[in-house]
Parts: structure tokens; C-alpha cells; sequence
């Protein structure tokens, strides 16, 4: 069974509870990473604590949401080893598994609705990465990021 972690603001709760019991109906592990109100919270405190099961190898992959996404993703990325796609669509949801093997998914809970965003977290876990000339982009990628 694998493991994978999610994390919200206070934005994201209800779709994070959505996805969650997705996941598990799927046969997922998954690590609630907080927040656990509806009480006004700092997305980057979750996006952080998400990111770092990801890093530290707790979990392969994870999922981050806040309004728009975009706030959680930046905080998300942040973590050194995480690469975190804002997701709104099936298309880049695939791509950017195929291209960039995105180890954290984001959504904007105020920006897809849940169906669709149930659909994007479908196609980010069942597409696998196509290695080749993209793994060569990712770690330049990761080399920009370990001399900053």
C-alpha cells in the first residue's frame, strides 16, 4: 500500500478531506499533514510540513492545497528535493509526471472544482515519468537548485 501525504490550508480543508477519502477508497496510505480546521492558518506552515515527509523519504509523492494553489506550491518548492506542480487540468497533471516526474501535486480548492480535481489526482498518480532525454532536464533542474 503506498503512502502519501497531503497537506491544506484553511481553504483547502474541505476539498483535502475529499481527496483524502478518494485515496483511501483507492487503497492509499495517506498522512494528514494538517491543517485540521476551518480556523484562518498560514498555507506555507502546511505546505512545508508536506513537502518534507516527500524530502525526507517518508512518502514518494504528496498533495498540497490552498485557494488557488499557488501560495502552497511556492512553499511547497521551497524544500529542497521537492518538485511541485499547480495543477488546474488533465493535461499538465499528466505532463507533468511524464516530463518532469513532479514528486507533489498541487490544486487550488477555489480554482477546480472537487470532480475535476479528483480527476487531476488520478492522472498525477497513474502517470508514471518517461525517464530519457527529460531525465537529463530534471537534473539540471535539481543542479540549479543545490547550488543556490
Amino acid at each position: 500500500m503506498e503512502k502519501i501525504v497531503i497537506g491544506c490550508d484553511h481553504a483547502g480543508l474541505e476539498l483535502k478531506h475529499s481527496v483524502i477519502s478518494h485515496l483511501q477508497k483507492k487503497g492509499f496510505d495517506v498522512i494528514d499533514a494538517g491543517t485540521y480546521t476551518q480556523d484562518s492558518c498560514d498555507y506555507p506552515d502546511f505546505g512545508y510540513a508536506a513537502a518534507k515527509k516527500v524530502a525526507d523519504g517518508v512518502v514518494k509523492r504528496g498533495i498540497v492545497i490552498c485557494g488557488t494553489g499557488i501560495g502552497i506550491s511556492i512553499s511547497a518548492n521551497k524544500v529542497k528535493g521537492i518538485r511541485c506542480a499547480l495543477c488546474g487540468d488533465l493535461f499538465s497533471a499528466e505532463m507533468t509526471r511524464r516530463h518532469n516526474n513532479a514528486n507533489m501535486l498541487a490544486l487550488g480548492a477555489r480554482v477546480v472544482s472537487q470532480d475535476l480535481a479528483l480527476q487531476i489526482v488520478d492522472k498525477f498518480l497513474e502517470t508514471p515519468f518517461e525517464g530519457g532525454r527529460h531525465q537529463k532536464r530534471i537534473e539540471k533542474m535539481m543542479d540549479i537548485e543545490n547550488k543556490n
